[in-house]
């Protein structure tokens, strides 16, 4: 009889970082926005009270790194949880039909949850779930890849996705703006910039095909906050981003080692993105994922996720996470509860 295979042991600073990004979320920026609202806006607590709500598009506040947290989070487990299934003997073909399940439920689950508050089945896939849904099973084919194929392929995703974006035509002189879900006051993108204005973007012109192919009460037209279907394209390299990080995180390497090449990293991503950003090539966007942002937000979490590998996993001050840790290993389920 063969010895049971040793089962690859948790990242508890993963854990705890998840559910650190569960609990910020479920605070709900504990009503900050709305005690903040009508404070001077020189006032620090008006700037306080704008990083828990989401930048209303240039640019980013704090609210605006909780999804991205979770996609990268999601690329940083997969090679743990790859070990794990492997060591209990599970077949590649079976943990592909597992991640394909998944997905699925994943999808189903954000369209579920999104249409709750309304008479019909909301037909939707911008929630987060639906996000890592539509992405997962590139991910997992990816995992089986060289590091240097899953390295080009985010590369290349974000490169196409940028010219998707550049090649698509600039808003018409004579654009309704009101039409698109874009108000009277809003600060239009000049120049180049102007290709990832909202409501008049590639991505925006996608779903006004795509979501219409579902039954809707009526013809979709424009997202009010400006998301689009496409961001889980540009997110898939966020994924990616945090796949090689778990992989550094499962290498050989000493601890101190991997907390210092994977703040390099993310101090690396964080220049980068500004700097496409600040040439004008590509401005920053969470809501709908430019490639600036993807590089940007994957350098600023891989940061915060070096600090608490530092803290728990190698100097093992792991008590005070307790808390963290049960929230981040239920996270989806907390998620459905908030």
């Amino acid at each position: 009889m063969k010895p049971p295979r040793p089962q690859p042991a948790r990242l508890v600073s993963l854990d705890a970082y998840r559910g650190a990004i569960m609990l910020l979320m479920a605070s709900s920026g504990l009503g900050l926005v709305q005690a903040t609202r009508d404070l001077d806006p020189g006032s620090p607590w008006k700037w306080i009270g704008m990083q828990v709500e989401h930048a209303e598009w240039v640019g980013a506040t704090l609210w605006d790194f909780i999804q991205p947290a979770f996609m990268f989070m999601v690329g940083v487990a997969l090679p743990w949880s790859l070990a794990s299934r492997t060591a209990r003997g599970q077949r590649l073909g079976g943990q592909f039909a597992h991640a394909l399940w998944r997905s699925f439920v994943l999808v189903l689950l954000a369209v579920f949850l999104t249409s709750a508050w309304s008479p019909q089945t909301d037909w939707v896939f911008t929630n987060v779930l639906a996000q890592i849904g539509l992405g997962y099973p590139f991910l997992f084919l990816l995992a089986l890849t060289r590091p240097r194929t899953q390295w080009l392929a985010a590369m290349g995703i974000l490169v196409v996705y940028w010219l998707a974006f550049a090649l698509h035509p600039l808003p018409a002189s004579d654009l309704d703006w009101n039409a698109v879900g874009v108000p009277d006051d809003w600060p239009h993108l000049a120049g180049f910039g102007a290709h990832w204005e909202k409501g008049a973007n590639f991505a925006a012109a996608f779903d006004r095909w795509f979501l219409n192919l579902f039954p809707r009460p009526a013809p979709y037209v424009f997202s009010e906050g400006g998301y689009q279907t496409l961001n889980f394209i540009p997110s898939l390299a966020t994924m990616i981003f945090g796949m090689q990080a778990g992989w550094l995180l499962r290498s050989e390497l000493a601890p101190r080692a991997k907390v210092l090449r994977l703040a390099t990293l993310g101090l690396a991503g964080i220049a980068i993105g500004s700097s496409i950003a600040a040439a004008g090539l590509c401005p920053i966007v969470k809501r709908i994922w430019t490639p600036s942002w993807a590089i940007f937000s994957a350098g600023a979490v891989a940061v915060v996720l070096a600090v608490f590998y530092a803290i728990i996993d190698w100097r093992a001050w792991r008590r005070w996470s307790f808390p963290l840790v049960v929230a981040g290993m239920n996270s989806i389920a907390l998620y459905c509860l908030w």
